[in-house]
């Protein structure tokens, strides 16, 4: 049975913990890494997280595997990885395919205002 975005949202969010910018300063300080998925015309429309790394959610499932080319190699399986985009939800959506890839340390910390409201630093390159 085919699924609904409901559905893919609600598997998503059951699995990738959703954290406030107080827990992903803590993971971040610790090494972790902060990953903007949003695509590239937004981060030059509004900048991204000052620290951010980015790679825009339609490719993510190729840099996030180690056998390919296109490995990125910022994406650790040990490392722990705080996830944004524009509202949350392909931050879920991302987390969880990361998660089935076998990165187990994965977090939603939601959209790029949820970063600028809690006083996060933007960069604008």
């Amino acid at each position: 049975m085919p699924l609904t975005v409901k559905e893919m949202m609600e598997a998503a969010n059951a699995s990738v913990e959703r954290i406030d910018m107080a827990r992903a300063a803590e993971i971040l300080g610790q090494g972790g890494l902060l990953l903007d998925v949003r695509d590239g015309a937004e981060l030059q429309k509004t900048g991204r997280a000052s620290g951010a790394h980015h790679i825009s959610r339609g490719s993510l499932e190729f840099s996030a595997d180690e056998a390919l080319k296109s490995y990125d190699p910022e994406l650790r399986k040990d490392r722990p990885i705080v996830l944004y985009c524009a509202a949350g939800g392909r931050a879920a959506l991302a987390g969880k395919l990361l998660k089935d890839m076998g990165y187990a340390q994965v977090y939603n910390l939601g959209g790029f205002s949820d970063w600028v409201n809690a006083g996060g630093e933007v960069s604008k390159e």
